[in-house]
């Protein structure tokens, strides 16, 4: 491996442990990542990156599942007090909190992409003793936001890898884009960033995650089988009245929801390929004696392909509003995230295997996984390979305290030096891909979880 890449990763490592515990530390939701967007920004502008932030890489109406004003505004001004750059927030005021950092070498050479994600859940992290972030101090201090899916992790390794790439500048050719995406919880982010251009003059992209059931010192080159899903808020409004006194004034939104819920159950699978459905949320009533006037379920749905899902979604649809008819009440149905399903470019997995076996720290490599959730990095997979480009989504080992979306959940902070040192790698030696040229995408591995 690059001996300068190796010293700087040796004397870089305790600052990005400092700087995951921060992001941890103070963990923000999707759409409300001002302090983390603007640290970022800051330092990407310090280091001499060209900055892209707010409405330029993230379009308006392609946002999904965008938090009331109100909540927006406050969790603002929570943000300042918190210690966040305040030059950068007017960039990212009402919920545009994404960024894009560019380095132009001035070279002939291909344009490489790289994606992380920096929203936290909305999970109330645990301060048990035995949880490390409690025990030392960096437990999120925002009520109801917890990093319990690395993303605190991912933000570290697009900035380690960003100080990386620019301290070796004169290794490169072509230009470098780093895209630190919001609101990927949900899948409601990348596509307004897709949506904004952002990708469309990019060659060769890389994303990942890490942990996802695989070891530390693992490395997996490519993902397939995502599932692609749309998310759903539903409302019911029917009209309350004296449960007792005047039932029949009444009209009941729980049981329209109830037989919504019931009902969307009861979907018939589709023969060519996985779907899934769940109503994870049904609230609806106010008291014993009262015909419930209105209700609210949260729903998704998810197809091993597109039109799966598409099938999937219009069946349950049809049923929402079935129910709100039988029932005679009116329904109201937003989309707040939506991902595709894609798979990784085939072409790109030697690739990759041949940078990620120059680690030391790594002792296994592996070509597939077989997802199985969803991730909104497909939308840009999808443009950049709609594009004649090649892309692919690599999953990093790591031990982990609990599981993702747990309470609990920690990593190995070793993880971080072997992502930035795998993607800092698959930049300096990208003029190897020319070769490839921007085909489209061949076929994939074998079936199974994880392929060799």
């Amino acid at each position: 491996m690059n001996q300068q890449m190796k010293q700087l990763v040796e004397s870089l490592t305790p600052e990005w442990t400092a700087w995951r515990r921060d992001f941890h530390k103070y963990a923000e939701s999707g759409w409300v990542e001002f302090r983390t967007a603007s640290k970022v920004a800051a330092k990407l502008k310090e280091w001499g990156y060209e900055v892209r932030a707010g409405k330029e890489v993230v379009r308006d109406e392609a946002r999904m599942g965008v938090p009331s004003a109100a909540f927006l505004a406050q969790q603002e001004k929570r943000a300042v007090e918190q210690g966040a750059e305040q030059e950068w927030l007017p960039y990212f005021s009402g919920g545009f909190t994404g960024v894009v950092g560019i380095l132009d070498t001035g070279r002939p050479g291909p344009t490489v992409g790289f994606r992380v994600d920096m929203d936290a859940l909305d999970i109330q992290e645990s301060e048990e003793a035995d949880h490390l972030p409690a025990a030392n101090g960096y437990v999120s201090v925002n009520p109801g936001m917890m990093h319990a899916c690395g993303h605190d992790a991912h933000t570290t390794i697009g900035l380690g890898l960003a100080q990386v790439l620019m301290a070796m500048k004169e290794e490169l050719n072509g230009r470098i884009k780093i895209v630190f995406q919001p609101a990927e919880e949900g899948v409601r982010g990348a596509k307004a960033m897709v949506e904004a251009g952002v990708l469309d003059d990019v060659d060769f992209f890389f994303s990942g995650h890490i942990g996802s059931g695989v070891p530390l010192g693992e490395i997996v080159c490519g993902a397939r089988g995502y599932l692609a899903t749309t998310k759903l808020d539903v409302t019911y409004k029917g009209y309350s009245s004296h449960a007792g006194g005047h039932p029949e004034d009444g009209k009941n939104a729980l049981l329209a929801a109830a037989s919504a819920a019931l009902n969307m159950h009861s979907i018939s699978r589709h023969s060519q390929g996985s779907s899934r459905i769940n109503v994870g949320v049904l609230q609806a009533g106010s008291g014993r004696n009262v015909v419930p006037g209105s209700a609210f379920l949260k729903v998704e749905t998810r197809g091993a392909t597109s039109e799966i899902n598409e099938y999937m979604l219009e069946r349950a649809v049809q049923i929402i509003r079935g129910a709100a008819a039988m029932h005679d009440v009116q329904e109201s149905i937003e989309v707040v995230g939506m991902a595709n399903s894609c798979d990784s470019s085939s072409e790109l997995i030697p690739f990759i295997r041949s940078q990620a076996e120059k680690l030391a720290e790594v002792h296994t490599v592996h070509d597939f996984v077989v997802a199985g959730g969803s991730e909104d990095a497909t939308y840009m997979l999808q443009r950049v390979q709609d594009n004649g480009g090649l892309a692919s989504y690599l999953v990093i080992g790591t031990t982990l305290a609990a599981g993702h979306h747990n309470e609990k959940f920690d990593i190995d902070e070793r993880v971080m030096a072997i992502a930035i040192q795998t993607y800092a790698l698959c930049a300096l030696h990208a003029g190897e891909l020319e070769a490839l040229g921007r085909g489209k995408s061949g076929s994939q591995g074998q079936d199974g979880k994880i392929t060799e």
